[in-house]
C-alpha cells in the first residue's frame, strides 16, 4: 500500500495535473454523497471548537481497468494557526487529515495520502477551474484575499489557468502576507502585499478570498464590470466572505449543491430575497460537461462559490496515486 504524506502529495500533484484531474471528474460519473459534517465542543486550546468531516465517494458504474474509491476524514480547527504548540502539540494548519483510497471493486487499500495537503491543492484547483470558464480571458492582476495554508495554492492554481502580470496578497497581518510574499518570490514573478483592501478589489480582475470569515470582507460594491470573484472559505451556515449586493450583481455558479446547504453564503442571499435559485446559473458538473454557459461579455462580473465535494477529493487521490506508481 502507497503512503504518500505532504511532501509527496505536493510532490507528485501538480496544479495543473490536479485541475485537469477535477476537470474529468466533473464531467463524469461519480457517487459523492453530501459529506457528514459534525461540529466539535470548543476547549481552552480550541475556543472556537472544532467540524470533523467524512466524505465517501466512488464511481457510479467502476468500468476502467483500475475502479478506486475513498474516503477523507478531516478536522477543521481555526484556532490552530495561532494557538501555543506547548498546548496541544501536532500541526498548526487549519485543515488535517487522512485520505484512505482502495479498490472500487474489492475493497482492498491502494493508498493512505495527507489529507490536508490534498485539501489544499484539490480546493485551489476547483477554484481555478471555475476561473478556467468564468474568468476574464486576458487578466492581469489576480488578488488573493487570506494568508492561511491555501493562498499559496490558490495563486499556484489561478496561475495555470491565466497568466496574470501581477498578484496581489492581502491579509488582515500585513506581516504574514509579507512573509507569504517572500516565500513565493521565486515563483512568482510580481508579487506583493496589498494595503488597502477595497483599492486592491478595485485593481483587481480576479478576486480569490480564502479566510474564516463570518461577516463579509468583500463588499459588492467595491466590485467593478468584467471581474470574477471566487469565494473559498465559507463552508458554515455562520459564515460568509460577501454580501446580498454581490450576488445581486454577479452571474452566480456553484460547484455543487452542497453550497446551498452548508454554506451562509448562499444560504442568507436564498433567504433574503438577494439571490432566487433560478438565478444561480450553474456549477462544475454543467461547466465540464458543457451544459452550461461560463462567461459571456467583457462587461460582467461572475461569482463562483465553493464549499467542496468527495468528488474532488476522489479526482484528486486517484491522479496523485496514478502519478506516484508511475513513476515507481
Amino acid at each position: 500500500m502507497l503512503f504518500l504524506d505532504r511532501p509527496g502529495v505536493e510532490r507528485v500533484l501538480s496544479p495543473q495535473a490536479a485541475i485537469e484531474a477535477l476537470r474529468q471528474g466533473f464531467a463524469g460519473a461519480v457517487e459523492a454523497p453530501l459529506r457528514h459534517h459534525h461540529p466539535l465542543p470548543a476547549s481552552p486550546a480550541s475556543p472556537a471548537g472544532g467540524t470533523l468531516l467524512l466524505m465517501p465517494a466512488w464511481p457510479a458504474a467502476p468500468g476502467d481497468s483500475a475502479p478506486l474509491m475513498g474516503v477523507k476524514v478531516v478536522g477543521v480547527f481555526p484556532d490552530n494557526p495561532t494557538r501555543a504548540e506547548s498546548v496541544v502539540p501536532g500541526p498548526a494548519e487549519t485543515v488535517s487529515g487522512i485520505y484512505y483510497l482502495a479498490d472500487a471493486r474489492s475493497g482492498a487499500p491502494r493508498a493512505v495520502l495527507d489529507g490536508g495537503a490534498l485539501t489544499r491543492i484539490r480546493t485551489a484547483a476547483a477554484s481555478a477551474l471555475a476561473a478556467d470558464y468564468l474568468a476574464p480571458r486576458a487578466p492581469e492582476t489576480l488578488l488573493v484575499v487570506g494568508t492561511g495554508a491555501l493562498a499559496p495554492w490558490l495563486i499556484r492554481c489561478h496561475r495555470a489557468v491565466r497568466p496574470y502580470a501581477r498578484v496581489r496578497l492581502y491579509g488582515r497581518d500585513p506581516a504574514k502576507a509579507q512573509a507569504l510574499c517572500d516565500q513565493l518570490a521565486g515563483e512568482v514573478g510580481d508579487l506583493a502585499p496589498a494595503g488597502d483592501l477595497q483599492a486592491a478589489v478595485g485593481a483587481a480582475d480576479v478576486i480569490s478570498v480564502a479566510t474564516t470569515a463570518t461577516r463579509p470582507v468583500v463588499l459588492g460594491d467595491w466590485l467593478r464590470p468584467g471581474q470574477h470573484l471566487d469565494l473559498v472559505g465559507a463552508f458554515r451556515p455562520d459564515m460568509r466572505e460577501t454580501d446580498d449586493q454581490a450576488m445581486r450583481r454577479a452571474r452566480v455558479f456553484i460547484d455543487t449543491d452542497g453550497a446551498l446547504k452548508e454554506s451562509g453564503e448562499m444560504i442568507e442571499p436564498l433567504a433574503s430575497g438577494a439571490l432566487s435559485r433560478e438565478a444561480i446559473q450553474g456549477n462544475l458538473f454543467g461547466l465540464c460537461r458543457g451544459a452550461v454557459a461560463g462567461r459571456g461579455g467583457d462587461e460582467e462580473i461572475t461569482l463562483f462559490k465553493s464549499v467542496g465535494t468527495a468528488l474532488e477529493d476522489l479526482a484528486a487521490a486517484a491522479e496523485a496515486y496514478r502519478l506516484a506508481t508511475s513513476q515507481e
